[in-house]
């Protein structure tokens, strides 16, 4: 973190294209994420964070701005609102600076350039800020550092582009993940965007994101990328298997059939009160459990174990398990609480948004039990082991 000495040095340096300052937040919120998502793309490869002073006229002085908590968590909330991907990493806090307060947003480097906001790579162009050539893409794309990756983005050894569903990527990714004027005027090779969305290793081998998004046949590569449906006719896993189901394919297909399955198995009761108005009550709302399963799948390890996403239906309960522990800053005392979100597959995580599968990146979980709460059921419990992480929906009284 920059102490305070170099901070006051950076404020009133109006010349370096390592600081931006505004007066205020209340304006246009994405101009604010522009320059996030420019600091994270380090172009220059300064390798050093770059900062936003909120309350800071143009030549750094303050202007008396009051620094809120709230205006502080609005701020927070740009690393995983979803709408900058691959997530920033970035603090922000409230600091006296020459007799002054202001909100100062630090922004690391990416590991993982380019990173996008809504689908556009901006980056700093002299003291200003503008969307990427894309040559300049081209040079983030090559400044990737290939060390500590996630597994997510690690080259399959043996894999090629023959193994991807090319298709799917053209038809329905990209149109997803960048803006539609972009990629209108687009003329790279698909080797060339399939590396600028990360999916390539520098050496052009397809990594393990674009073989369970795209692949013809993900298991082929990564045998524990299915979802393993079963309905049991009782209470207990040694009752009479009613209907079971393997889930397989790229996650597009995988996600699609998950949300037939439920659908089917949900039962719906008609309440007929005074005056004939009928009142529908599932056993179990089909948001909770989308959510739910959404979550085992994105979160899930798919590096130390060969075990699938399972959902057992009972009679009495839905068991959602999910193979991996907790990961990162999520632990058993801040587990399922709003907001509270790390992810082991930040790739596959950007995917699903993309793809219209995740709407706000930490909202899954509290979704699922406002849901649960308007449906009546009772709540939902979590139970988190160093190895898995079960979520169990009881039904509906």
């Amino acid at each position: 973190m920059i102490d305070d000495g170099e901070l006051q040095k950076m404020l009133c340096d109006t010349e370096s294209d390592r600081v931006e300052r505004t007066e205020s937040a209340g304006g246009d919120r994405g101009k604010l994420r522009q320059t996030v998502c420019a600091f994270a793309n380090d172009l220059p490869d300064y390798r050093k964070p770059g900062v936003l002073f909120i309350g800071a006229k143009d030549d750094g002085a303050c202007a008396g701005l009051p620094i809120t908590d709230e205006l502080l968590l609005t701020l927070s909330d740009m690393r995983s609102d979803g709408n900058i991907l691959p997530f920033p990493v970035l603090t922000v806090q409230k600091r006296v600076l020459n007799g002054g307060e202001f909100a100062v947003v630090e922004v690391q480097p990416s590991d993982n350039p380019p990173v996008r906001y809504n689908g556009r790579v901006w980056v700093r162009v002299g003291p200003r800020k503008a969307t990427a050539s894309a040559e300049e893409e081209r040079r983030l794309v090559e400044k990737r550092r290939a060390a500590d990756l996630p597994f997510d983005q690690r080259a399959v050894v043996g894999s090629s582009l023959d193994d991807l569903s090319l298709d799917v990527f053209r038809r329905e990714y990209l149109p997803a993940a960048i803006a539609q004027d972009v990629l209108a005027a687009n003329n790279r090779s698909l080797e060339q965007q399939l590396s600028s969305l990360h999916f390539l290793a520098p050496n052009g081998i397809p990594n393990v994101a674009a073989l369970l998004v795209f692949g013809k046949d993900p298991m082929n590569w990564i045998q524990g990328a299915y979802v393993q449906f079963v309905r049991f006719v009782g209470e207990q896993i040694t009752d009479p298997i009613q209907h079971q189901k393997e889930l397989t394919g790229p996650f597009p297909q995988i996600l699609r059939q998950i949300d037939d399955v439920l659908d089917a198995n949900i039962s719906v009761a008609s309440d007929v009160r005074a005056g004939a108005v009928e009142i529908r009550h599932p056993d179990y709302p089909i948001v909770a459990l989308q959510q739910l399963v959404r979550n085992a799948i994105l979160h899930r390890t798919y590096e130390t174990t060969n075990a699938p996403v399972r959902v057992y239906w009972f009679s009495d309960r839905i068991e959602i398990h999910s193979p991996g522990g907790l990961y990162g800053q999520v632990n058993p005392e801040n587990f399922g609480q709003p907001g509270i979100t790390d992810y082991r597959n930040p790739l596959l995580a950007e995917a699903m948004k993309a793809l219209g599968y995740v709407q706000r990146f930490g909202m899954g979980i509290p979704l699922a039990r406002q849901q649960l709460e308007s449906n009546r059921n009772p709540p939902l419990e979590l139970t988190a082991s160093s190895t898995a992480v079960l979520a169990t929906v009881r039904r509906r009284p």
